[in-house]
C-alpha cells in the first residue's frame, strides 16, 4: 500500500518583506509537515509570523524561497489561474471576520464557492443544506446574516468552507470576534469535524483556551517556530505567548 502523502509540507519556507530600506523575515525558514487528519494551532505573539505562515499555506501569498508542496504537488510550479484553482477546490477559509454577504441568508453564503467551481443548482442547495446542518444550525438556513448572533454566523462561515470537500480548513482567529461561550461552541464544532470526520484543520490563535482544543500545537517566535508539540505537553504559559 503507498504511503499516504501529507497535505502540507514546507521545506526551509523563507517570507521577507522590505520596510523601508530594512528586509524582515516574516518567516525565516519554517520546517513544516500536515499530515492528513491533523488538528494543529499555530500560537505566538502577535508579529511573530503566525499569520503569515497561514497566508503562504493558504497560496493566498508566496514564499520569498524554500519549498512548499501540497498534496506533493510543488506550488510554486503553478501559475496565478491554477492556484485560484487548488485554493477553491481543495482549501477551505475561516476567518475571524465571518467575511459573509450582510443581506443573504446563509444558506446562499454557503453556497457561493460552488459557484465558483460550477455546482449545478439543485446540487448546492442540497450540499450548502448539509454543511449548516453539520454544524448545528440547520434552523437559521434562510435568515440573513444581520439576523444572526456572531457565533451563528462563524458557523456558517465553517459550513461554507466545508462545502467543496476541502483537503485542509485553514482558520484565522477564528474565535478572536466571539464572546466566552461562542467560542467553546465554534473550537467544539473544530474538535468534532476532526475527530469524527477526519478533517484536517490549521489554526492560527493567540488565545491558550483555544489552542488546548488542538491536538498539537506549534509555537512562533520572530519567524520561526520555537516548540511543536503535542498539546498538553508542554505548560501552556510557557508554550503560547500573548
Amino acid at each position: 500500500m503507498a504511503a499516504t502523502l501529507p497535505v502540507v509540507r514546507l521545506e526551509q519556507i523563507r517570507k521577507t518583506y522590505a520596510i523601508g530600506d530594512q528586509e524582515v523575515d516574516a518567516l525565516d525558514g519554517v520546517d513544516l509537515t500536515l499530515q492528513p487528519g491533523e488538528f494543529v494551532a499555530v500560537t505566538g505573539a502577535s508579529g511573530s509570523g503566525k499569520s503569515t505562515l497561514l497566508h503562504v499555506v493558504g497560496l493566498l501569498d508566496r514564499p520569498t524561497s524554500g519549498r512548499y508542496l501540497f498534496e506533493g504537488e510543488d506550488v510554486s510550479t503553478l501559475d496565478a489561474d491554477s492556484l485560484a484553482d487548488l485554493r477553491s477546490r481543495r482549501l477551505g477559509f475561516v476567518f475571524q471576520s465571518y467575511n459573509l454577504l450582510p443581506r443573504t441568508t446563509a444558506v446562499e453564503n454557503v453556497e457561493l464557492p460552488m459557484i465558483y467551481a460550477g455546482v449545478p443548482d439543485a446540487e448546492r442547495r442540497r450540499r450548502a443544506l448539509a454543511a449548516l446542518d453539520l454544524v448545528g444550525i440547520s434552523d437559521v438556513a434562510y435568515h440573513v446574516s444581520n439576523q444572526m448572533s456572531g457565533g451563528q454566523q462563524q458557523r456558517v462561515a465553517i459550513a461554507r468552507a466545508l462545502v467543496n470537500d476541502p483537503r485542509l480548513v485553514l482558520a484565522d482567529e477564528p474565535t478572536g470576534a466571539l464572546d466566552t461561550k461562542s467560542s467553546q461552541e465554534v473550537m467544539e464544532i473544530f474538535a468534532r469535524l476532526n475527530d469524527e470526520h477526519g478533517i484536517t484543520v490549521l489554526l492560527v490563535t493567540h488565545e491558550r483556551v483555544v489552542a488546548r482544543r488542538a491536538k498539537r500545537i506549534v509555537t512562533f517566535r520572530d519567524g520561526r517556530i520555537i516548540s511543536d508539540t503535542p498539546a498538553g505537553a508542554a505548560p501552556l504559559d510557557e508554550a503560547v505567548p500573548v
